[in-house]
């Protein structure tokens, strides 16, 4: 293994794994917000040519893995391993994509943390020795709502702190050896509560989670915020980006306001799109960070990120027993060296 454990939770990668290529593919809401030309491919027919959300959303994701192995002018027999997950029960979306695309698989759930687990997956398999792997995940709006809230035809209301599952994928190849950019360090996160039972605050129940992998990745890797060129968070939308800078700011005395983004903010429009508390859901996070900031990187517009998914790992048998939401964020850190 050529990686080294500084604390528990933070790796350091001896040969940083690099960034081959990636690709994003979203819905058309998404295509229509602030970074639409960005993204691969924007569907505009949200069944995907399917018959199911759910198998939109397998189908989504199968076009993300299949352009990001395009773009890299790979084959499947070239990929190694492929680390990915969803947010639907027994990760449906990208279990019956693998069963088309023919790499070996590994399911992750980290709810919408799910990019970052899968980026952290994959540097330990080429660390370990795999030439090539790839991450990925997907989530759907539309499948999402009928799992964890109410199907589509309920119609119900949604306060202004709920967010919008995105209807997006994206994926992520690493190799052994390459032009970078590279991933040099990457956090676990701890399993944070914080009390909240209220599903449609998703970013207030996360935004500990974030914190908390913040501070153990800047103190491992003995950095600070202002040495980033971008901090970005997954999807803790407008609502729970605030709670995360002020609990920074009151109680570790840290501001990290001039670097720092969220990618449930970044999505779509506040103004323009009628999506209240910003976007959410795996998809989010990951065709972000496939669509926009990885190019940036690419292009040297950015030249360290810090890239924080957060995922409540809520259950709605759970939550209708009156649970609260646990939560939990992982770190990975990019850098074109």
């Amino acid at each position: 293994m050529s990686f080294t454990v500084s604390e528990r939770s933070t790796l350091f990668f001896d040969n940083p794994p690099s960034v081959a290529a990636f690709a994003s593919v979203v819905g058309k809401k998404e295509g229509e917000g602030p970074y639409g030309k960005s993204f691969d491919r924007v569907e505009q027919n949200a069944y995907f040519g399917q018959k199911s959300w759910e198998a939109a959303e397998s189908t989504m994701f199968k076009e993300a893995v299949t352009t990001a192995i395009e773009k890299g002018n790979f084959r499947t027999s070239d990929i190694s391993f492929m680390a990915s997950g969803d947010l639907l029960n027994q990760c449906t979306a990208t279990g019956y994509a693998a069963r088309r695309i023919g790499i070996p698989f590994l399911g992750l759930y980290g709810a919408c943390s799910t990019m970052a687990e899968s980026l952290f997956v994959a540097s330990l398999l080429v660390s370990g020795g795999a030439k090539r792997a790839l991450a990925a995940t997907s989530s759907h709006f539309c499948s999402s709502e009928r799992q964890f809230r109410f199907p589509l035809e309920y119609g119900s209301q949604r306060p202004p702190t709920s967010q919008w599952t995105v209807t997006g994928a994206g994926a992520v190849i690493l190799e052994k050896e390459g032009k970078g950019p590279y991933i040099t360090s990457a956090t676990a996160g701890k399993v944070i509560d914080a009390g909240v039972c209220d599903a449609n605050n998703m970013g207030c129940a996360m935004a500990p989670a974030f914190c908390d992998t913040l501070l153990s990745h800047l103190t491992a890797t003995k950095s600070k915020p202002d040495d980033y060129d971008l901090i970005v968070s997954g999807d803790l939308g407008h609502t729970g980006k605030r709670v995360a800078s002020d609990l920074l700011k009151q109680e570790y005395h840290i501001n990290i306001d001039k670097v720092y983004s969220d990618c449930g903010c970044m999505i779509f429009d506040a103004k323009r799109q009628d999506v209240h508390s910003g976007g959410s859901g795996c998809g989010c996070s990951a065709a972000m960070l496939a669509g926009y900031i990885l190019p940036q990187m690419k292009k040297g517009h950015f030249n360290r990120v810090l890239f924080i998914a957060t995922g409540a790992l809520m259950s709605p048998t759970m939550s209708c027993q009156g649970e609260s939401i646990p939560s939990v964020a992982h770190a990975i850190e990019f850098s074109n060296m």
